[in-house]
């Protein structure tokens, strides 16, 4: 039996605690490290979930040769910062989604990595759900024919907070990079490369955007559009849409458990495909799995992805007028 990739992370917030009981829930993997700017944090956090260790200083855990891998968990505009740490530091990467605040930033941990042969994927989490997968299977075997479109949406009502990180431009605040991501990274997972873009949105007092409206074309065909927002709760569905009729991905739809599909003519077919534990072990087991075999990017989220993604992002955020600090 192989030993348990160890693994370190680097935050203690809600994102890290996902990750920290996913890593429970593994066989193949251990949560062996956790490192805070708050030592306290640090030590709260190692208790809780059964740490070997803690760190009050992230620069101090990547100096732990025991550590195999590294989950970021940090706020969006630590990432950057983060990533090229660990990566000087030859530590693979799970980096929490959006991986950057921009295009530059991914590409120089990209450029970094590939100079390193260090692993680092995006921590898109919705890639590896099995019921996104089953959704990709549907298409790839035909059953809606040719696909043409995709709609989803992703918005909650978030309290307005000026000191809140959803509303702090610092941060990389605003509805798009928290959440618009998904309806996005859902678009080109499933649409492929996108050609052109338009987008919308209502900013909010501290100049981030509240709720944001974006229609994609891509390069292969179909046309896909999005909608996010931190003003009002929404549906949180996502529908594929084929000449031959359409796949619904139940609400949420970024972790879903239920698809149904509807073709033309027949009764509509429901498939319920429940998920283990909180739905972050998979992407986990993805990272486990490359690392076992050596690999220095995973087929199923590669870096040429990540970049593809933070691209439009950056685009939508042009379109809109947010800019975050040092841009």
């Amino acid at each position: 039996m192989t030993t348990p990739i160890r693994w370190g992370i680097l935050g203690t917030g809600g994102i890290a605690r996902q990750l920290a009981r996913a890593l429970g829930e593994l066989d193949d993997a251990q949560l062996y490290a956790v490192a805070s700017r708050s030592a306290d944090s640090a030590v709260a956090f190692a208790r809780e979930f059964g740490a070997a260790t803690h760190y009050g200083s992230y620069a101090a855990l990547l100096t732990d040769p025991r550590v195999d891998a590294v989950y970021i968990a940090t706020p969006h505009a630590q990432h950057h910062a983060a990533l090229m740490m660990c990566l000087a530091a030859g530590k693979p990467v799970l980096c929490e989604k959006p991986f950057t605040l921009n295009l530059r930033e991914a590409a120089e941990a990209v450029a970094l990595a590939r100079e390193k042969r260090v692993f680092v994927m995006e921590a898109m989490w919705m890639r590896f759900n099995p019921a996104v997968a089953e959704a990709q299977a549907m298409v790839a075997r035909g059953e809606i024919g040719r696909l043409h479109g995709l709609q989803a949406d992703f918005g909650f009502h978030q309290p307005f907070d000026p000191a809140h990180r959803a509303f702090d431009p610092a941060l990389g605040g605003g509805a798009l990079l928290d959440v618009g991501i998904y309806p996005l990274a859902l678009a080109q997972l499933f649409l492929g490369p996108i050609a052109e873009l338009s987008a919308f949105a209502e900013l909010g007092q501290t100049g981030v955007d509240e709720q944001t409206g974006f229609t994609l074309r891509h390069a292969g065909g179909g046309i896909a559009s999005g909608f996010c927002s931190l003003r009002a709760s929404t549906p949180m569905e996502a529908t594929l849409f084929g000449e031959a009729g359409s796949i619904r991905l139940h609400s949420p739809f970024y972790n879903c458990a239920r698809l149904t599909l509807a073709r033309h003519g027949q009764p509509p077919h429901t498939v319920d495909l429940p998920y283990q534990g909180n739905g972050y072990r998979y992407e986990v087991e993805e990272v486990n799995r490359c690392l076992r075999a050596g690999l220095a990017e995973s087929p199923r989220m590669p870096l040429a992805d990540t970049l593809a993604s933070m691209a439009a992002l950056d685009a939508i955020r042009a379109m809109i007028g947010v800019r975050y600090p040092g841009e």
